[in-house]
């Protein structure tokens, strides 16, 4: 309900604009221009003022009845832009006046102030301003009136109606959508004009002029005057000072040379002399210019009426026809009594054509051979003399293993070899006497075998399947025997502070049967790598994931992985032999992590199809990376992260490479059954690049199931390379400048024996 002090307010509201309409309407009358003006906006008040009468009576009705919290407006579909642009002041006064007499009416509903604009221009009827229409999808109205009042919206036809509805519309290509104010406007012939106009780039109105005349404000046929009538001044007619010395300065730069003119040199005229000689070509093209060549000028025999010795004879003309075509004279002459009876060349059209081709495709320069000895292309390598000493002869062959040999490594002092096989079981032998000292039954495939780096303590790691062992190889003196028992003594482990992290993927625990330690994993153990310092020692499952490398500790029987996130399949590790840096071969890439500062190095990028082998130099400071391809890289680490030289020495994949740890010395081992040696060496100036030279082709193993040499190891101090196949044993390559007769027979599956024979004693 409605406070009687807003009905007053009300009240006084819509008098002021009865009030208004009142002046204008006595403004109207004292104006005489236009009459029929004035009567027509006398009959819109009047009919304003009954309009306002009724609507009052009317609103007195609506007020006694039950009224809704909000007033809804719906357009029909007859308003017109015209009928609005008369109806909104007249019909806001007339509604807020119809009012008064009900005495109820709403405080948001405001009385709309005149405008002083023209009455041709009409005011939207929906002001929501800039609130966009999205808000109001979901809502039944469109916005609100100049009333405040909700504009309702029409309802949608489908577009099958629409379209008909159109069809049968011959105006319906004038009609557009007011999204705005939800209704549909049609075009007036003056709208299509201007905006043909605009389509066009003409100006929208028909009587603008973009070319008309300039009028000049400040001249006009009355003056008297100009602008400013003060005299001319002085300087303007005598010469000026500064530009007098500017002047100057300009000479004297020009003649001490400071400003210097560009000499235009003269255009060469692009025409030329088509049947001048080849020296006026050859100036002009230059010296390495081919001018194109000249047709041969016509001879006697081309003649139309040429002498009688030049016309062949029947009989020549059949034998020319037996030869073949490139011989076979491209002109016959004939005879012709006069000029006109000669016919047209046959050749002439096609003639000209090749000759343009000639002309247009024939590349015509003269290119400078350079003559080079193939040989001096070749590298200049030392003689292979000058490189010696290096493995070139088998000279030891090992054997009583009764499966492939999948690795061999020598002990730190070089007086024992061990091998381990698929055959389950790992033989220690005699390095100079060739004798099978120690036979260890694993039980399982050996993946590996490695000697600890310490030579007072000759332990030896196996990785066979998911345990790697750690034995006692019975081997050096009794205090050597005594360190080793201490340091393999295994008693119930303290749980570590990530014991269970470590738990279930590693577990110590002693070996009874060889007298070790046995190391539990959770994946097979495919490769195992000791420290400089023997006291620790990583192992590496390719399937293990995130805890693929493990560090173990033998001392304290602890267990870490690295915290590095490997990217792809790890093959092979290898401790740095200087540095605490620690190398891990994926198939496609190696990276280098340092183990101090925990964080990646390097990333070396081989560019091969798949890794399967890295060694690192004694230095530290070159590696080198073999292949499933058969390509051998080698890196230089303070050079780049490229290979600095890729050889591709084997046919087949390359399983293992070595360095050795004194000779400048290196190998890789191939399916292909054989083994290389190469010449390595490294040098202390930084300047100069490490030498690589190919030295010797080592064969001897035969191939089994596909797999030729699948491990090969040098002797840490003599040049001596220990080699392992497939076929179930390992031979020594040795210098052959002191050859030894070595006849190896085997006296039962365990013991080998060896008698070596010199050469002097068996010429004497």
């Amino acid at each position: 309900m409605k406070t009687p002090k807003n009905k007053k307010e009300e009240a006084g509201k819509i008098n002021e604009s009865l009030r208004r309409i009142e002046q204008r309407l006595e403004q109207s009358a004292h104006e005489s221009e236009d009459a029929s003006s004035d009567s027509d906006f006398e009959v819109v008040d009047n009919e304003s003022l009954s309009e306002d009468e009724g609507s009052i009576s009317e609103s007195e009705s609506e007020q006694s009845e039950p009224s809704d919290n909000e007033d809804v407006v719906v357009p029909s579909d007859d308003d017109e832009g015209g009928s609005a642009g008369d109806d909104d002041v007249n019909g806001d006064d007339t509604r807020n006046s119809s009012k008064v007499d009900g005495g109820e009416s709403d405080d948001s509903h405001e009385v709309v102030e005149e405008s002083d604009s023209s009455e041709d221009e009409v005011a939207p009827r929906n002001t929501v301003g800039s609130v966009p229409l999205e808000w109001y999808k979901d809502e039944e109205h469109i916005g609100y009136n100049l009333a405040g009042k909700k504009i309702k919206k029409k309802e949608r036809q489908n577009k099958l109606d629409s379209f008909l509805a159109s069809a049968d519309d011959s105006k319906s290509w004038r009609k557009i959508y007011d999204e705005y104010n939800d209704e549909e406007v049609e075009l007036t012939k003056e709208d299509t004009k201007l905006i043909r106009r605009l389509l066009d780039g003409k100006a929208p109105h028909a009587d603008f002029d973009p070319y008309q005349s300039y009028v000049d404000f400040f001249a006009w046929d009355d003056s008297k005057h100009p602008l400013s009538n003060a005299p001319e001044p002085k300087r303007r007619f005598i010469p000026s000072k500064w530009e007098s010395k500017k002047v100057l300065e300009l000479v004297r730069a020009y003649r001490k040379g400071h400003i210097k003119f560009d000499k235009k040199s003269k255009e060469e005229s692009n025409l030329y002399d088509v049947w001048a000689d080849d020296s006026s070509l050859t100036e002009r093209q230059g010296l390495a210019h081919i001018p194109a060549p000249k047709f041969k000028l016509p001879g006697h025999e081309e003649s139309f009426n040429p002498s009688g010795e030049y016309i062949p004879s029947q009989e020549e003309i059949n034998a020319d026809q037996l030869i073949s075509e490139d011989d076979r004279p491209k002109f016959i002459p004939q005879r012709f009594t006069f000029y006109r009876s000669v016919p047209a060349y046959e050749k002439a059209v096609s003639e000209r054509f090749g000759r343009c081709l000639d002309l247009y495709l024939c590349p015509r320069a003269r290119k400078k051979r350079i003559n080079i000895d193939p040989e001096m292309l070749k590298p200049k390598l030392p003689s292979r003399k000058d490189l010696k000493p290096y493995p070139t002869t088998c000279y030891l062959e090992y054997k009583g293993h009764k499966g492939p040999v999948t690795s061999i490594t020598t002990e730190s002092t070089g007086q024992w070899i061990a091998s381990g096989s698929n055959d389950g079981s790992v033989r220690v032998w005699d390095v100079d006497t060739g004798r099978c000292l120690r036979v260890l039954d694993i039980g399982e495939p050996v993946q590996q075998v490695v000697w600890s780096p310490l030579p007072e303590l000759p332990l030896l790691a196996i990785a066979a399947g998911q345990d790697v062992f750690i034995l006692n190889t019975g081997l050096g003196s009794e205090e050597e025997q005594r360190k080793i028992e201490e340091l393999l003594r295994f008693e119930t482990p303290k749980a570590p502070d990530d014991s269970d992290k470590n738990a279930s993927f590693i577990s110590w625990a002693s070996d009874d049967k060889h007298g070790g330690i046995r190391l539990k994993h959770f994946k097979t153990v495919s490769s195992i790598e000791w420290h400089r310092k023997g006291d620790y020692l990583s192992t590496l499952m390719p399937y293990g994931e995130s805890r693929s490398v493990l560090i173990h500790q033998l001392s304290k029987k602890l267990t870490q992985r690295i915290p590095y996130k490997l990217r792809g399949l790890p093959v092979s590790s290898a401790f740095h032999p200087i540095r605490s840096i620690f190398f891990i071969s994926t198939k496609k890439d190696v990276r280098v992590y340092d183990l101090l500062k925990q964080k990646l190095i390097k990333k070396l990028e081989p560019g091969v199809r798949e890794v399967s082998a890295i060694a690192i130099h004694p230095s530290g400071d070159n590696v080198i990376v073999g292949s499933k391809d058969g390509k051998l890289c080698w890196f230089d680490m303070d050079l780049s992260s490229q290979p600095y030289k890729v050889l591709q020495p084997h046919k087949k994949d390359i399983n293992k490479v070595s360095f050795h740890r004194s000779y400048p010395l290196f190998s890789a081992c191939s399916d292909d059954c054989t083994s290389y040696v190469f010449h390595g060496k490294v040098y202390s100036d930084l300047n100069q690049n490490p030498l690589i030279v190919p030295l010797e082709i080592l064969r001897g193993h035969a191939s089994v199931d596909g797999r030729g040499v699948l491990d090969c190891k040098f002797h840490p101090r003599q040049p001596w390379l220990f080699t392992a196949g497939a076929d179930s044993g390992f031979f020594s390559e040795n210098d052959a400048r002191e050859k030894l007769f070595w006849s190896i027979f085997e006296a039962s599956s365990i013991l080998l024996r060896s008698i070596v024979l010199p050469l002097k004693q068996v010429l004497n």
